[in-house]
């Protein structure tokens, strides 16, 4: 408190202002893998798609999924639309056939409005690709590249064979899965795929490649 010298009155010492500890953005939160927004109905995915990236990122999907349905006046379920931040380099192929079979399954009663910002990479174009047509949005200057699936494995020669023939497979799974949801057929994917090298596209090349359907 503070005494006035003139008249003897106590005075109340004014408020200081005190300082707000900084706060992510909600688009930082989502995408750093914190939980979704129900309210807004975005999860978000950003980093390299791992076992605990990939659990994270579907049990978002799932909970919007479970949050977003509505029954109707004639009593019929209805689903709203959730909308799918992506922005990751790639990783792990299993885990990525992990969301996008959710994805699949979502989308029976659900649209997924997929968003590549940044960069959409590898294991991740997939992923952008395999949302609701019509509602596959990228960023103008997102940087979109694709490559064949890479192994590591060491062994003996009846091991590396072995994990070779797998890695085939899991090639030939992203092709089949890719073609499936984009303007690519399976000779021109694996004429971009047989380069050896990583394939970069801009954001107008992956809409003409039907990756996405809209630049913002």
């Amino acid at each position: 408190m503070i005494m006035s010298p003139k008249k003897g009155k106590v005075e109340e010492e004014p408020p200081q202002p005190q300082e707000e500890e900084p706060t992510p953005s909600m688009l930082e939160a989502l995408l750093a893998g914190g939980p979704p927004d129900e309210e807004m109905r975005i999860v978000g995915l950003y980093g390299d798609i791992n076992e605990e990236k990939a659990q994270e990122t579907l049990s978002g999907l799932l909970v919007l999924h479970n949050s977003g349905k509505r029954e109707d006046e004639e009593g019929n379920l209805t689903w709203e639309p959730m909308e799918f931040l992506i922005s990751t380099y790639g990783g792990n192929a299993d885990d990525m056939f992990a969301l996008y079979d959710i994805m699949r399954m979502i989308q029976k009663d659900c649209e997924v409005h997929t968003f590549g910002v940044g960069k959409v990479m590898s294991a991740g174009v997939l992923l952008l690709a395999a949302g609701t047509k019509g509602q596959r949005k990228i960023g103008k200057n997102c940087r979109v590249m694709i490559h064949s699936v890479i192994g590591g494995n060491h062994g003996s020669i009846h091991s590396l064979e072995n994990e070779m023939e797998e890695i085939r497979n899991s090639q030939d799974l992203y092709i089949d899965s890719l073609v499936r949801e984009t303007n690519l057929t399976k000779r021109t994917l694996k004429r971009l795929l047989e380069r050896k090298v990583n394939v970069y596209l801009s954001s107008t090349e992956a809409v003409e490649y039907g990756i996405a359907d809209i630049i913002v």
